[in-house]
């Protein structure tokens, strides 16, 4: 069985006005002070920002369930310093973000400019392990059609400095402006995965193999393939049901590559437009059909994903709660649609921040 670990990007907010804070340095302390041997929590690009890890778990229950206990932690030492965290991919207020007192940070600010001080953004990153760089890299090369997919299922970012900007995702397109992200060509083989990366270093452009963005990549620190593609979800268990697909997706990548089925190719400039298209539409419209490209309506698209690996969910038995979670999706709405209907409602930014905080604990 495949082991899975998430990580999550979360905002931290005034508890009352829902604005952004730039308190992540004394949440990291507080968090050392009282879990000095847990180190769940990460600094990250901004103060505004707070990242967690859970460890690997073959169990999807009890991933899900350390998906729910560190956004508790988190939301503990927030809220002992006087603010509060929310699972919400950009801020829906407006917001000037705050880099890190960090070298790295620095270059990366000198070296992109504005692109770096408005990367505000919290994503989802899914760590699926695989037995080699070898079979890695035949997962990124299959994997990378039905990325769009997942994308659109977690879309929560339709907010941009207090307006609605059409998108489902646009933390999806403000991260693209970095010039290692997006999609990637196929590779074929490990050394030559390697060599591209090696190649981009050399470059100049970026710092390291740290800032290798790719949509789905081999991670540096761990034997897993890293999907990257994803908003922070609202909901815990939208984020656990992305975990889900996204590891039924790896296994089916990896038993088509041992059965000599090619990957599908539609090259680097389609898979452009499904991931525009997801951000945009996320599940309210149509979707490009992964193994089409031609725009089909969103509900055909996400069962169409559950088909493509119906035989590894059923294996690691996950097929009927994958089912239900994508029947709920599809009927209540991802992260994008809740926050849309609360500013409906209530005709308040604020508030929508507000009630988002209290359904990350949900």
């Amino acid at each position: 069985m495949r082991t899975v670990g998430v990580e999550e990007e979360l905002l931290l907010v005034d508890p009352e006005t829902g604005e952004p804070r730039a308190m992540s340095s004394a949440v990291l302390a507080r968090a050392e002070r009282d879990d000095a041997e847990q180190d769940v929590f990460e600094k990250e690009l901004h103060e505004q920002m707070l990242e967690f890890a859970t460890h690997p778990q073959s169990s999807m229950e009890s991933l899900h369930a350390e998906i729910v206990r560190c956004r508790g932690e988190a939301a503990r030492h927030a809220g002992e310093i006087g603010c509060a965290v929310a699972a919400l991919a950009t801020s829906p207020l407006p917001v000037s973000p705050s880099i890190g007192v960090n070298r790295r940070y620095r270059w990366m600010e000198e070296q992109f400019g504005i692109a770096t001080r408005e990367q505000l953004v919290m994503g989802c990153h899914v760590h699926v392990s695989v037995e080699s760089d070898a079979e890695g890299t035949a997962v990124v090369d299959r994997l990378r059609p039905w990325l769009s997919v997942l994308a659109a299922l977690s879309a929560n970012s339709p907010f941009w400095q207090g307006r609605d900007t059409g998108y489902n995702s646009y933390r999806s397109r403000v991260w693209q402006r970095w010039p290692s992200a997006g999609p990637t060509e196929i590779f074929g083989s490990a050394d030559r995965y390697h060599r591209r990366v090696a190649d981009m270093v050399a470059t100049g452009v970026i710092l390291d193999e740290g800032m290798i963005y790719f949509d789905a990549r081999l991670s540096q620190r761990y034997p897993t393939v890293e999907i990257r593609v994803c908003d922070v979800c609202l909901h815990a268990e939208t984020a656990g049901l992305i975990a889900t697909l996204a590891r039924a997706l790896v296994e089916t990548a990896a038993r088509d590559w041992r059965a000599g089925r090619e990957p599908l190719d539609p090259g680097v400039s389609l898979l452009r437009l499904a991931a525009w298209q997801a951000a945009r539409a996320g599940l309210a419209g149509e979707l490009l059909d992964p193994r089409t490209m031609r725009r089909t309506p969103a509900e055909a698209i996400v069962h169409g994903l559950l088909d493509h690996c119906a035989e590894a969910l059923e294996a690691a038995g996950d097929l009927e709660s994958a089912r239900e979670g994508c029947a709920r999706l599809l009927r209540d709405g991802n992260g994008a649609r809740v926050q849309r209907d609360l500013m409906r409602r209530t005709d308040s930014l604020r508030d929508v921040v507000t009630e988002c905080v209290r359904q990350t604990q949900a």
